[in-house]
C-alpha cells in the first residue's frame, strides 16, 4: 500500500480537474449474470453450445445455431444484502426491487441444404447488463496511530496542502484563495480541501518565501458513521448477424450499445469526544458531515466477434472462441457537496462557543452541480468455451473468460490521455479470469433441469487504494477493494409446441474490504478494515414463442 502511495502522490498533476476513479470506472466496467432464465439457469457457460438469445453478447456465433426464429421477455426479482463489521460493530442493509431485464428476437433465414451457407440470422437483444442497487452502512471509533488520530480531515488537509504546493512552484508563487467561492471553479484547487478549508476543519500555515501547509482539525478520537446509496444500471443493446456454414462452422458478429445512468449518495459523519467526570467519554455536538451527491451518466459501444466449430464432424463436442473489443464510453461526471460542521470556535471576544458553517458547492456555483466529461475505454474481453451434447437429454458447457482491468484507458473529450487516472488503473487493478460451468437434463423432451456456477477473481490487487489527486472535485473518499466473486444458479424450462417458460434462481456472494477514506500515518494504512459481505439473490422468468 505504501509503494502504492507513494508513487501516486508523485504523480499528481493539475492538467484538468479530476473527477472520476478507477473504482467508478470498474464498477461500470464490469457485467454480471444475466440474461434469459435458460442462460442464468446454465450459469452462462453456452458460448460454444449456443442456440439462446443471450448468447449474443458473450458468443455471438451461438446466434447461428438457429434454425427457427425466436422472441421473448424476461421478467425479475432481485435481493441485495450488504452486511458490514467494523471492528465488532455490524450492520445490515437491504435493497429489493422488481426488474424488466430481458427483451430479444431471433430471425432465421435459411438459405439452403446445398449450399455451403445454411443458414443467415438476424438478432437483437436488450438486457440489463449491470444493476448499481445497493446499500450500505457501518460505525465505529477511527482510533489513532502514534498519538495522531485517523480522520478524514487529514485527507482534506493533505489535499490542501498538496494542491497549494503545486500552484506555489508553478505559477510564480501564487497562493490559492480557499475562502472564495471562486475555488470550486479554479482547475488547481481540490474540492475536499476546499470545503475542509471553508467548514473550518483545516488550520492554515502561512509561511514567507515558501507554499502554505495545512494541518487538520482533529480535537479527539472520532467516532465515524458512514451510509451509502447506489442506484440505476446499464442497459445493454446488442445487434447480431451470424452464418451458419455446413451445420459444422458457425460465425458472429454483434454490435453493442450501452447506456449508463449511475446514482451515488453518501453520507459521512464524524462526532468528537469531551470527557466528563470519571473519566466518560461522551460524543456529541463537536464534529462534522460530509454528504457527496455523484452521477454518471452516457453511452459507449463495442463489438464482439465470435465463432464455434465442430473439430470432428460427427462429435457432439462444439468448441467456442470469442473476443470482445473495449467497450469506448463517452460519460459525464456531476458532483455535489454538502458540509457542515459544529465546532468549538473562538469568538470576537476569544471565547470559545459551538459554531455551525454550512458549505454547500451547489450555491457556490451559482445553483448548479458541477459536470466533467470523459472517455473510458474498457478491458478487451478474451472467451474459450466447450459444449458438449448427450443425445437429446443432456447439455453440458465450461467456459472461460479473461479481462485486464490494468489495461483501461481514461480520456478527456478532446482525446488527449487522463494520465492520473489510467496510471492509477495500471497501479491498482490486475487481470481477471471467470470459469463458467452449466449443465442440462431433460427426464421427458419437453422438461428441463439446469444447474451452473461461475467463479471470478479479484480486480483490485490487496494493497489498492483510492488516492485523488489535489484538484479532484470528488468528495466521496470511500473506496471498497472487491474479492473473488461465486455465482450458484438452478433453472427449469417446459417447452409446449411453440411457447416456452423458463425460471431460473441466481445467487451472488463476494466480501469486500471496505475504507471510507484513506490515511497513511507513518507509514500505517488507516483505518481498520470494514469486512463487507455482500449477496444478491435474483429469479429470473422467461416467455418465449419459437416459431
Amino acid at each position: 500500500m505504501k509503494k502504492i502511495t507513494m508513487i501516486a502522490l508523485a504523480m499528481f498533476t493539475a492538467v484538468g480537474a479530476g473527477a472520476q476513479t478507477i473504482y467508478d470506472a470498474t464498477n461500470i466496467a464490469q457485467k454480471e449474470l444475466n440474461g434469459t432464465a435458460r442462460f442464468v439457469g446454465m450459469g452462462g457457460a453456452m458460448g460454444a453450445l449456443g442456440g439462446d438469445i443471450s448468447t449474443i453478447g458473450t458468443n455471438p456465433a451461438g446466434i447461428g445455431i438457429y434454425r427457427s426464429n425466436d422472441a421473448m421477455l424476461t421478467f425479475g426479482y432481485s435481493m441485495t444484502g450488504t452486511e458490514s463489521n467494523y471492528v465488532g460493530n455490524k450492520f445490515e442493509t437491504n435493497k429489493n426491487r422488481w426488474s424488466f431485464d430481458n427483451a430479444g428476437f431471433v430471425i432465421a433465414s435459411k438459405i439452403g441444404n446445398h449450399t455451403p451457407l445454411r443458414y443467415v440470422n438476424f438478432g437483437f437483444n436488450y438486457h440489463k447488463s449491470k444493476s448499481f442497487y445497493k446499500n450500505m452502512t457501518m460505525q465505529g471509533l477511527m482510533g489513532s496511530i502514534d498519538n495522531q488520530y485517523v480522520s478524514q480531515v487529514r485527507s482534506m488537509a493533505q489535499q490542501a496542502t498538496d494542491a497549494q504546493d503545486y500552484v506555489y512552484h508553478n505559477y510564480n508563487q501564487q497562493r490559492l484563495n480557499w475562502e472564495s467561492n471562486d475555488i470550486y471553479r479554479d482547475s488547481e484547487a481540490g474540492w475536499l480541501g476546499a470545503v475542509g478549508y471553508q467548514g473550518s476543519l483545516l488550520f492554515e500555515n502561512r509561511q514567507t518565501g515558501s507554499p502554505d501547509s495545512y494541518d487538520p482539525y482533529i480535537p479527539s478520537e472520532a467516532d465515524a458513521y458512514f451510509l451509502s446509496r447506489e442506484r440505476g444500471g446499464i442497459d445493454q443493446y446488442d445487434f447480431n448477424i451470424s452464418f451458419n456454414i455446413n451445420d459444422r462452422f458457425y460465425f458472429g458478429v454483434t454490435l453493442g450499445a450501452y447506456d449508463v445512468d449511475y446514482n451515488k449518495y453518501s453520507l459521512y459523519d464524524e462526532k468528537y469526544a469531551y470527557t466528563l467526570e470519571g473519566d466518560t467519554h461522551v460524543y456529541d455536538d463537536e464534529g462534522y458531515s460530509l454528504e457527496s451527491f455523484n452521477r454518471i451518466h452516457g453511452s459507449g459501444f463495442d463489438f464482439k466477434f465470435g465463432a464455434i466449430f465442430r473439430p470432428i464432424e460427427d462429435s457432439p463436442l462444439r468448441i467456442g472462441l470469442a473476443v470482445h473489443t473495449p467497450i469506448y464510453y463517452k460519460l459525464t461526471y456531476t458532483t455535489g457537496a454538502l458540509l457542515t460542521s459544529d465546532l468549538y470556535l473562538p469568538d470576537d471576544a476569544g471565547n470559545e462557543r459551538l459554531t455551525r458553517t454550512t458549505v454547500d458547492t451547489y450555491s457556490a456555483l451559482g445553483g448548479r452541480d458541477m459536470d466533467r466529461d470523459f472517455k473510458l475505454q474498457t478491458p478487451w474481453v478474451f472467451n474459450a468455451s466447450l459444449g458438449y451434447t448427450v443425445g437429446n437429454n443432456l447439455a453440458l458447457g465450461a467456459e472461460y473468460e479473461y479481462e485486464d482491468y490494468s489495461s483501461m484507458k481514461f480520456k478527456y473529450p478532446e482525446g488527449d490521455e487522463m494520465a492520473w487516472e489510467t496510471g492509477e488503473a495500471d497501479l491498482c487493478m490486475k487481470g481477471v479470469s471467470t470459469l463458467r460451468l452449466g449443465a442440462e437434463y431433460k427426464p421427458i423432451p419437453a422438461f428441463s433441469l439446469r444447474a451452473g456456477y461461475n467463479y471470478s477473481t479479484a480486480a483490485y490487487k490487496k494493497d489498492a487504494i483510492k488516492a485523488l489527486p489535489s484538484n479532484s472535485i470528488n468528495t466521496d473518499t470511500d473506496f471498497a477493494n472487491s474479492k473473488s466473486m461465486n455465482t450458484f444458479t438452478l433453472g427449469i424450462g417446459y417447452r409446449f409446441s411453440s411457447f416456452y417458460a423458463d425460471l431460473a434462481y441466481k445467487f451472488d456472494t463476494y466480501k469486500s474490504d471496505f475504507y471510507p477514506f484513506y490515511n497513511d500515518i507513518n507509514g500505517l494504512v488507516t483505518p481498520p478494515t470494514t469486512e463487507v459481505t455482500n449477496t444478491r439473490s435474483k429469479v429470473l422468468f422467461t416467455l418465449g414463442m419459437r416459431f
